[in-house]
C-alpha cells in the first residue's frame, strides 16, 4: 500500500501541472514491472484542443513509446481519477495489469463507480483495479479547481 501511495503522490504532482495550466487537475503515470515510470501524463483537452488529450491516454501513449510496444502487460497504471469509458477502454486495450485512482467519478467513472469496464470478462483482456488511493489529496485538487473556476465564471458575469 504505501508503494501505491508513492506512485499516487507523482500522478498528483502530474495533476498540479494541469491546474497550473487552466486544465481539469487528473495526472496520471504508468509504471513498469521493475518499478521505472515509463509514461506520465496529465489532462491536457484545452491546450491541445483534443476530446482525447485525458491524462491517462497521454501517459498510455508515452509508456507505450517509451516500450515500443502497445501492449503493456504487467504494467501499472496510476491515475488520480478514476477513469471514464475511453480511458477505461485504452487500459484494457493496452492489457495493463492494474489500475490504481484515487478519486471516484460518481459521474463518468468506468472502473466500478458508474460503469465497469476494465475488469468485464467479455473483454479480451481484464485489468483489476485498486481504488480510493489517497482519495482525499485527489479530490481536494478538484474541488479547488472547480471552485476556483466557478468563482472566475461569476466574476466575469457581474
Amino acid at each position: 500500500m504505501e508503494r501505491n501511495k508513492r506512485w499516487m503522490q507523482i500522478a498528483l504532482r502530474e495533476a498540479e501541472k494541469a491546474y497550473e495550466q487552466g486544465e481539469v487537475p487528473v495526472g496520471a503515470i504508468v509504471v513498469s514491472p521493475r518499478g521505472e515510470i515509463l509514461g506520465k501524463g496529465y489532462n491536457q483537452r484545452e491546450s491541445l484542443n483534443d476530446p482525447t488529450a485525458h491524462a491517462e491516454m497521454l501517459a498510455i501513449s508515452a509508456a507505450a513509446n517509451t516500450l515500443g510496444d502497445w501492449r503493456l502487460e504487467n504494467c501499472l497504471l496510476y491515475v488520480t481519477l478514476e477513469p471514464c469509458p475511453m480511458c477505461a477502454g485504452a487500459i484494457v486495450n493496452a492489457r495493463l495489469e492494474t489500475v490504481v485512482y484515487g478519486a471516484a467519478d460518481k459521474t463518468a467513472g468506468a472502473c466500478g463507480s458508474e460503469y465497469e469496464i476494465c475488469g468485464q470478462p467479455i473483454m479480451n483482456h481484464t485489468t483489476s483495479v485498486v481504488s480510493g488511493v489517497l482519495a482525499d489529496q485527489c479530490q481536494q485538487i478538484l474541488t479547488e479547481f472547480f471552485t476556483l473556476t466557478r468563482n472566475n465564471s461569476q466574476t466575469e458575469i457581474t
